[in-house]
C-alpha cells in the first residue's frame, strides 16, 4: 500500500512539472505559457517549485501556488492580533495586571419640550408585519468515499478515466485503485465494466471520477486528478 501511494505521488509531481495544470498538454521546464489554453504555467525550480513537490509528496496533492500567499497572510494575521492582546494587556508598578478598555462617550440627557397646545397630543401607531419568505437550501447527495461509487443506470455523460484494468486478472487491482482515489479526496470514484457502454472499449475495468454533463466540464477535472497522482489521467463518455 505504502509503495503504491508512493508511486502515484510520484506520478502527481511529475505531472504538475510537465503539464499544463489547466488542460494536461505537456510542457518544457523552461516555457513560460502553455501553447494550448495560453495559462501562465508555474515555474519548476527555486523554493516555490522545491516547496510544491514537498507538498505533493506529502499529501498525494496540491491546491495551487497560491496556498502560500495564504498562509503568510494567516501568519500575519495571527501575529497583529498577538502584538493587540499585549498593548491592551498592560501591568501596573506593583506587579498587578489590569487591561484597558477604550473611553465610553458621556450620554446626555435627552431635553423634552412641552407641546404648546393646551390638548393632548394624539398619536398614531402603524404596526407593520414582516412575513419572512422561506430560504431552500439544495445540497447534493453526497456518494460513497471508499471508490464504490456506482454509475446511474440510466444516465449517460462524461467522466475521468484514472486507469483502465484487463477483465481478465484486474478487478482487485482496479478495486484497489478507486479506494485510493477515493482517500486522496476525488469526487464520485468508482469502478465500470466497459462492456456495458457502447462508448468504451470493451474487455476492462475502468476506473472513474466524476459525473459531468459536457467534455468541457470533464477537461477542466482532468489536472485535479492527475495531481492527486494519476498522470495518465484523460476524460471520456461514458453510453450506452
Amino acid at each position: 500500500m505504502t509503495s503504491f501511494r508512493a508511486r502515484h505521488r510520484a506520478t502527481a509531481v511529475a505531472a504538475s512539472e510537465g503539464t499544463c495544470p489547466r488542460c494536461g498538454t505537456p510542457r518544457r521546464p523552461d516555457q513560460r505559457y502553455c501553447l494550448e489554453c495560453g495559462l501562465a504555467l508555474p515555474v519548476v525550480s527555486g523554493r516555490l517549485a522545491s516547496l510544491r513537490r514537498r507538498w505533493i509528496e506529502r499529501f498525494g496533492w496540491y491546491p495551487g501556488d497560491w496556498v502560500w500567499a495564504s498562509l503568510l497572510t494567516l501568519v500575519l494575521a495571527i501575529a497583529g492580533a498577538g502584538v493587540a492582546i499585549a498593548l491592551t494587556h498592560k501591568t501596573s508598578p506593583h506587579g498587578a495586571s489590569f487591561i484597558t478598555s477604550p473611553p465610553v462617550a458621556p450620554t446626555t440627557a435627552p431635553i423634552t419640550i412641552a407641546p404648546t397646545s393646551t390638548s393632548a397630543p394624539v398619536t398614531t401607531s402603524r404596526v407593520t408585519t414582516t412575513t419572512a419568505k422561506p430560504t431552500t437550501t439544495t445540497t447534493a447527495a453526497a456518494g460513497p468515499v471508499n471508490g464504490s461509487y456506482t454509475w446511474p443506470a440510466t444516465e449517460n455523460g462524461w467522466t475521468v478515466v484514472l486507469v483502465s484494468y484487463p477483465k481478465t486478472t484486474g478487478h482487485d487491482d482496479a478495486v484497489r485503485t478507486a479506494g485510493e482515489a477515493a482517500k486522496s479526496g476525488l469526487p464520485q470514484v468508482g469502478v465500470l465494466d466497459s462492456s456495458l457502454y457502447a462508448s468504451l472499449q470493451p474487455g476492462y475495468y475502468v476506473v472513474f471520477t466524476g459525473i459531468y454533463g459536457s467534455k468541457s466540464d470533464a477537461d477542466a477535472a482532468v489536472s485535479t486528478a492527475r495531481q492527486a497522482g494519476f498522470g495518465g489521467a484523460y476524460s471520456r463518455q461514458v453510453a450506452r
